[in-house]
């Protein structure tokens, strides 16, 4: 019989949750910005900056993967 999981490590799952969830948001913002506004200059600026946007959201991703593994295994 697995041990309950202490609030210490929910907690720290959970921030791992928040972290992953805000930083691939701010990626896919990244991406879609040019899209939502081509004439403008800060949709220039995100076009130009759209490396950051998918390294963002990779690392989101994974930050998102991480939670869930760790969820799931026990």
């Amino acid at each position: 019989m697995p041990l309950p999981s202490t609030p210490q490590k929910s907690k720290s799952r959970n921030e791992i949750l928040i972290k992953g969830l805000t930083i691939a948001l701010i990626g896919i913002i990244i991406l879609l910005a040019p899209v939502f506004k081509p004439e403008s200059g800060i949709g220039q600026l995100f076009a130009q900056s759209y490396l950051v946007g998918w390294f963002a959201l990779v690392l989101g991703l994974a930050f998102i993967a991480q939670y869930l593994l760790a969820r799931f295994k026990k």
